[in-house]
């Protein structure tokens, strides 16, 4: 028999950003929390997402960088094997630090519990609840007023006849790999796929890229997609762009791919692995939704309004469950709008439209607010600039100008409107953007704001000088 336990304020199930953002507010406005989970605490970001693949990401530009140390005049290039096994064991203490301090600490100190076990809701829409299914037999009854949600996505791959069968990596199995392979396909050029692929191609590996649409980054800017492109190209990785995936099998012991080019061609690719990086969806399957009438989309997302509350009004859901940007500061923003709504009526939303996104790749892609294509769509009349690093004097002083600064503003006014940037630290000098764009700064206002010398985000304001200047023609660190 269950046993059943009620009193709970808010019942979660998941563990990740968005379940302890929520659990954190509502444990500090006093409410009585309990947190169910099924798999490993802490979610995607911490235990196969962000935390590990910047791990690996930062030792293998650390390689590169030693391979390509003599673009400085009297410094010579190195490279030496990797000795992956302990890379792999060093990015798994990382993480499992991280899970400890930022997680079960976390929980343990704010008083909360665990429950391991898998939840689904019973009951109905008038009287929720939640069975979770313990190990051994046993299962628990949990029962709160208000329940969120919050069990992220994962890894999704395409209908690809044979794919099952011939095997194939995810970005979570990749980053578990205990021997380096000699080749790889990976199959999505977009952020993912993209930081996937410079990874394993600088630890050593003959890396291939095959994406269906007709641009690497296909979501960025058209001169981000271009910049990017020419990078990996530069460092020996093969793309093939607008080309489709038909069939994958097994062929002497290597990973085979069918694939029609953007030429109309059929080829057939060949590597000892195979990394299929093509998107995460919701993960719902067997939570009982349908038994609380809790609506979901297309993709399987949980259904929610502006404040996160699905069709049952005593049930809410947060983060990557919702369909919204895959991203855990949005998953944390998320959970913590979850109590204060739920719990404290506060009826608050949340503003995307100054959202940031960082790309890991080197040199980074980041971007901030609308293309200039959405611009447009939006009814806004256009005024783009692009700066192409070679003008950025620390670019000049790393001897690396590879990438650019885009600002999309609104013509007359003159107010920003989107940046979008390919630059070694690119991620900080969106964040400068972001707080432009959500202060409402205009370019001219951006041209005179203060930007330190030699730094990488002083290419925002030399960005926003080309509106009425011709920076070629200016001297280093000119107002």
């Amino acid at each position: 028999m269950a046993q059943t336990r009620s009193g709970y304020d808010l019942a979660i199930i998941g563990s990740g950003s968005a379940a302890f953002a929520a659990a954190i507010a509502a444990t500090n406005q006093g409410h009585r929390v309990v947190m169910v989970e099924r798999g490993t605490t802490g979610g995607t970001c911490v235990n196969v997402g962000c935390v590990p693949s910047k791990a690996l990401l930062a030792a293998a530009d650390a390689r590169h960088t030693a391979q390509a140390a003599d673009r400085f005049p009297g410094i010579a290039a190195t490279t030496e094997p990797v000795g992956f096994p302990d890379l792999i064991c060093g990015k798994d203490a990382l993480v499992g630090q991280l899970r400890r301090e930022k997680y079960l600490d976390l929980a343990a100190d704010y008083g909360w519990e665990i429950v391991h076990g898998s939840a689904a809701f019973i009951g109905d829409g008038d009287a929720p609840a939640v069975d979770v299914a313990l190990g051994e037999g046993g299962s628990r009854r949990i029962e709160a007023t208000h329940y969120l949600i919050a069990t992220g996505s994962a890894a999704w791959a395409p209908p690809i006849d044979g794919l099952a069968e011939a095997g194939y990596l995810t970005s979570t199995t990749a980053m578990e790999l205990d021997t380096l392979p000699a080749s790889m396909i990976v199959v999505g050029g977009n952020a993912v796929g993209l930081e996937q692929a410079q990874l394993f191609a600088r630890l050593g590996v003959a890396v291939t890229i095959v994406e269906a649409l007709d641009r690497l980054a296909p979501f960025e800017e058209p001169e981000v997609s271009a910049a990017i492109i020419d990078v990996f190209r530069d460092e020996g990785i093969t793309v093939h762009t607008g080309a489709t995936v038909a069939a994958a099998h097994t062929r002497d012991g290597d990973k085979a791919v069918s694939v029609r080019t953007a030429d109309g061609a059929h080829v057939e690719l060949r590597a000892e692995q195979l990394l299929v990086a093509t998107g995460r969806r919701p993960v719902t399957t067997g939570l009982g939704l349908d038994a609380v009438g809790v609506k979901t989309g297309t993709r399987g997302e949980v259904v929610v309004d502006d404040y996160l509350r699905t069709t049952n009004e005593r049930v809410w859901a947060a983060g990557d469950v919702t369909g919204a940007a895959q991203f855990v500061y949005v998953a944390a923003a998320q959970g913590t709008l979850v109590a204060d709504n739920a719990l404290g009526g506060a009826q608050r939303t949340l503003d995307y439209t100054a959202l940031p996104r960082v790309t890991f790749t080197s040199p980074a892609i980041a971007a901030v607010g609308m293309t200039d294509t959405q611009a447009v769509e939006a009814g806004l009349r256009c005024d783009c600039r692009t700066l192409p690093l070679s003008y950025v004097p620390r670019a000049l002083a790393n001897r690396d100008t590879r990438g650019l600064v885009k600002i999309v503003a609104e013509a007359g006014t003159g107010r920003l409107l989107g940046v979008h940037a390919v630059a070694d630290g690119a991620g900080d000098l969106i964040t400068a953007a972001t707080y432009a764009i959500t202060a409402g700064l205009t370019v001219d206002q951006l041209a005179h704001t203060w930007a330190p010398y030699l730094t990488m985000s002083e290419a925002l304001k030399l960005a926003a000088q080309t509106f009425t200047a011709d920076v070629a023609k200016l001297s280093c660190c000119a107002g």
